[in-house]
């Protein structure tokens, strides 16, 4: 069975997906061992109790430093002994020494075509602001890999989603999560499970064949 974590800092759309994704078999032979959140109020974690998830809050206002929070953070996904690391709306720096641990482990769903939109500063409805401010007549999502960059690391799946005339936001936001964020972070979740991507010369390729 492929063992999944996913962190999460708010309602856990993602995280609903993902879980109704294993529930359908979309997701083949898969486990979410854990969800973690930094936010105690954080809705995703009363998703994951309804679902029979083990579900914990590792939140930095608990922690006097920093380097005690990462610490907490990655001893509770180690508890886990996860396959794979699904950010899904993860407001967190992850700490480098969870990143060099899980390395080509860790995969994040960000809500633009990176690399437009992306870096520091491009999180939630910041990213579709950014975008309709900018008059850009395609979005999307993208699944990649977590490195020690923000949205830098090797790209998965990319999935695009028209700008309608009369976009908002949140319309925006809503559209790109249905047409695309809800449909390839579960089917990069799967194609990890079955083992079939791989990392050459810093890109995600692919592969035929089974885990």
């Amino acid at each position: 069975m492929f063992k999944i974590a996913v962190c999460v800092s708010g309602g856990g759309t993602n995280l609903q997906a993902i879980i109704d994704g294993v529930r359908q078999g979309v997701i083949p032979n898969t486990e979410i061992v854990r969800v973690i959140s930094n936010n105690q109020n954080a809705y995703a974690l009363e998703r994951a109790r309804l679902a029979g998830i083990d579900a914990v809050c590792i939140s930095p206002r608990s922690y006097e430093s920093r380097e005690l929070f990462n610490e907490a953070l990655l001893a509770a996904v180690d508890e886990a002994a996860p396959d794979l690391i699904v950010l899904a709306g993860f407001l967190v720096v992850l700490p480098p020494a969870m990143i060099r641990k899980y390395e080509h482990r860790i995969i994040n769903i960000h809500p633009s075509l990176i690399p437009a939109f992306c870096g520091t500063g491009y999180y939630g409805l910041k990213v579709h602001e950014a975008a309709l401010a900018r008059g850009v007549k395609v979005t999307g999502a993208t699944v990649h890999f977590v490195d020690e960059g923000t949205d830098t690391g090797p790209i998965i799946m990319q999935k695009a989603v028209a700008v309608r005339q009369g976009d908002t936001p949140e319309l925006l936001q809503r559209r790109v999560m249905e047409e695309a964020e809800w449909i390839i972070l579960p089917a990069s979740i799967a194609l990890m499970a079955e083992g079939r991507i791989s990392v050459e010369d810093g890109q995600a390729k692919i592969t035929d064949g089974e885990r």
